[in-house]
């Protein structure tokens, strides 16, 4: 991450003796990342770290990419999702490419084991539901509209928190009962070529790295690991302990003796963070602003942004929804999270649209002049814009709105689907700003 801290208990100085209360010495561990030069953590394990055993391969991760010949524009629509395996084995890869992965996992069941991506970061954005996420770092407790990031290499465990049976709370859950999403869902960004998801440059200090005024959050906003009486920060039991990693578009099976989360203290800059979408504080303008102002994070050749509630363009003129544009080095994808769909066709919570680099995009038929004088938006959306051609799997194709690419035509030239059959409403109302 951006900035130092530290967890437990720490020797004086690095590389030096430390001692447990048995006499013995602390396994110490650098955490680092990018051959010595990026950013580290530095860990006090009870036992040695290189301690595992029994280690095999149990199934390959690498997603299989369909129609890569294929350019159009598509919607998809998660909600036909049906929940599958938990936090790591319901994770279902839609679109990808050499640099990310983007997944969407509604979980029907709870994790039994530890899991380290050894792969790639992890940045997950939780739509729905909570729980406690517990890493060898310490804990942290998500919830909706939580970005969890999980840098590579740390060892973690979720447990969902249950949903009562009454009903009374679907309303948190999208109107989704029980059945249709046990624990929650969420959409996970991956990155496939080695890169960290990090805060942008531009919001930092090149001499600090501190969160620099102009920046939309900073680093009051970001929760880090707890520990407590009840999420103690290590754990010292001997047993047998299942810890899962993901490496080599594989994910492998190790035994270790000894609970992996037993680090009695540590200290850096590279630990697992929480960042909540709604303390993102947009930039707003006398005109529209470009997407590059929404941006949250980013890796390599690939950005993470965030479309929230604001302010919208105060010119006595401004058209408030964005002009038509061509993304002709990149390729774009909405989450849409909640707020008003109806003035993109279609379009609902949990959809998600795919601009592909080259062909104009804009504001569907009646959308601008329905805009003109709107003072606020209430959109929320996770945007993914990538710099290289992002391509579908099997699942996305299930997901897929054929009619999408249909829906710029004008009123009453086609019929657009919703996601389901039929036709839509014939007039979009309500004001929409996204890319």
């Amino acid at each position: 991450m951006a900035y130092y801290t530290k967890m437990g208990s720490l020797p004086k100085k690095r590389h030096v003796q430390f001692r447990r209360p048995d006499g013995g010495l602390y396994s110490e561990e650098l955490f680092g990342t990018e051959g010595f030069v990026g950013p580290t953590s530095t860990m006090y394990h009870i036992h040695p770290p290189t301690q595992v055993t029994g280690w095999k391969p149990l199934y390959g991760t690498k997603p299989e990419y369909v129609e890569t010949e294929v350019m159009r524009m598509r919607h998809l629509v998660s909600t036909r999702l049906s929940p599958e395996g938990d936090f790591v084995t319901g994770r279902k890869v839609i679109l990808g490419n050499s640099d990310v992965e983007m997944a969407l996992c509604q979980p029907s069941a709870q994790m039994g084991y530890h899991f380290k991506n050894g792969q790639g970061d992890e940045c997950i954005f939780v739509h729905f539901g909570s729980g406690t996420l517990r890493s060898f770092m310490g804990t942290l407790r998500f919830g909706p509209k939580d970005y969890v990031m999980v840098p590579k290499g740390i060892i973690y465990t979720v447990t969902w928190d249950e949903r009562p049976d009454d009903g009374r709370d679907d309303e948190a859950f999208g109107g989704h009962t029980k059945a249709d999403m046990p624990y929650g869902k969420f959409v996970l960004f991956e990155t496939a070529n080695g890169s960290h998801i990090l805060p942008p440059p531009r919001y930092l200090s090149k001499q600090t790295a501190q969160f620099l005024e102009h920046a939309p959050y900073c680093e009051r906003d970001l929760v880090l690991p707890f520990a407590d009486d009840e999420h103690p920060l290590y754990t010292d039991e001997r047993g047998s302990f299942e810890v899962r990693i993901k490496a080599r578009n594989t994910v492998h099976s190790y035994d270790y003796d000894y609970h992996p989360c037993d680090i009695v203290g540590w200290d850096g800059c590279y630990y697992p963070y929480i960042f909540n979408i709604d303390d993102f504080a947009p930039i707003v303008g006398k005109l529209h602003m470009p997407p590059p102002i929404h941006q949250t994070f980013e890796g390599h050749n690939f950005v993470i942004c965030s479309f929230c509630p604001r302010l919208l363009d105060f010119h006595p003129e401004a058209i408030p929804v964005p002009y038509n544009h061509s993304n002709l080095d990149s390729d774009e994808v909405l989450y849409y999270v909640e707020g008003n769909y109806k003035a993109r066709r279609g379009i609902e919570s949990g959809s998600i649209s795919l601009h592909p680099q080259g062909i104009p995009h804009g504001p569907h038929p009646g959308t601008v002049e329905k805009s003109l004088g709107a003072k606020v938006t209430n959109e929320l959306a996770v945007m993914c814009d990538t710099f290289r051609p992002l391509f579908p799997t099997k699942l996305a194709l299930e997901l897929d709105d054929p009619k999408y690419p249909e829906s710029w035509r004008a009123e009453g030239s086609a019929a657009v689907s919703n996601g389901q059959a039929g036709p839509m409403t014939p007039k979009p109302t309500g004001v929409n700003t996204w890319e």
